[in-house]
């Protein structure tokens, strides 16, 4: 008897198309995060304890962009490719060929919240703990630009939710983009919102960011058991992904945040820089 199969909505990667012109969804979902990622920034930094000011949201924005892109490209280049692009180095610069990784983005937007945070004299764990509650926007957005180029996607499936990707071969296999897109987005996003409306989180700093980190680790592990691994990288010992492997030091630290977190002093207002 034959498995039930999902068609896949075989969607342009191209958005909109004007001669040369071409701006593409994956553009569209940085864009997006991005946009709807600095209003709700905006409306989480008004609510005491008040550490910073509209203008400086406005300014870190640049800041966690650039570190969102580089930090997300060098990811991928070191962790996934390097041998490719050890040999060939200049494709390292074709960001418009894809390629890009969560954890070396995270690694980038770190550097800009130390970084701005010490120009502006701000609490680095408390702009830290104000971008993790916005990051998963960023990440659903992200997820489903993954699911309309039919890249990312799972193992081979039976599920009768199993789709015939474009690059997959003839066997059905799970949208793992969309599991992603609600655990890392949707998921996520109500936990984090949900914790820092209690007493003793959002003026602990780094409570937020600590329980953002590990919330995304445990996710990403859950999500990668039905994510097709990298095929130049396959599994590890046991069956482990890449994904995995850089989730646990995340998952460590995000525990650590959140346990020291529960000691520290309640943040007060100060004034906004």
């Amino acid at each position: 008897m034959l498995a039930l199969t999902l068609t896949f909505p075989n969607i342009d990667p191209v958005a909109i198309e004007l001669g040369p012109f071409a701006v593409r969804w994956y553009a569209l979902a940085y864009i997006a995060g991005i946009l709807l990622g600095w209003r709700y920034a905006i409306h989480l930094a008004a609510r005491p304890p008040v550490f910073m000011s509209r203008e400086a949201i406005d300014d870190f924005i640049v800041w966690v962009t650039l570190g969102i892109i580089l930090g997300g490209r060098l990811g991928y280049v070191v962790f996934y490719k390097p041998a490719h692009y050890l040999a060939n180095p200049l494709e390292a610069l074709y960001v418009w060929q894809g390629g890009m990784s969560f954890h070396g983005g995270l690694i980038g937007v770190l550097a800009a919240i130390w970084l701005f945070a010490r120009q502006r004299r701000i609490p680095v764990l408390a702009l830290g703990d104000l971008v993790a509650s916005v990051v998963p926007i960023g990440l659903f957005f992200g997820r489903i630009a993954n699911f309309i180029n039919g890249e990312l996607y799972g193992r081979s499936s039976d599920a009768p939710w199993a789709m015939v990707f474009p690059g997959g071969g003839p066997a059905p296999r799970h949208p793992s983009q969309l599991y992603e897109a609600c655990l890392e987005g949707i998921v996520l996003f109500l936990v984090l919102a949900w914790f820092s409306r209690q007493p003793g989180w959002r003026d602990r700093p780094g409570r937020i960011g600590g329980l953002f980190l590990a919330g995304y680790a445990v996710a990403r592990i859950i999500s990668e058991a039905f994510r097709e691994p990298d095929a130049h990288l396959g599994f590890f010992l046991g069956g482990v992904t890449m994904g995995q492997i850089l989730s646990l030091p995340m998952l460590a630290v995000g525990l650590y945040f959140i346990i020291s977190g529960s000691r520290r002093p309640p943040l007060r207002d100060t004034p906004a820089a």
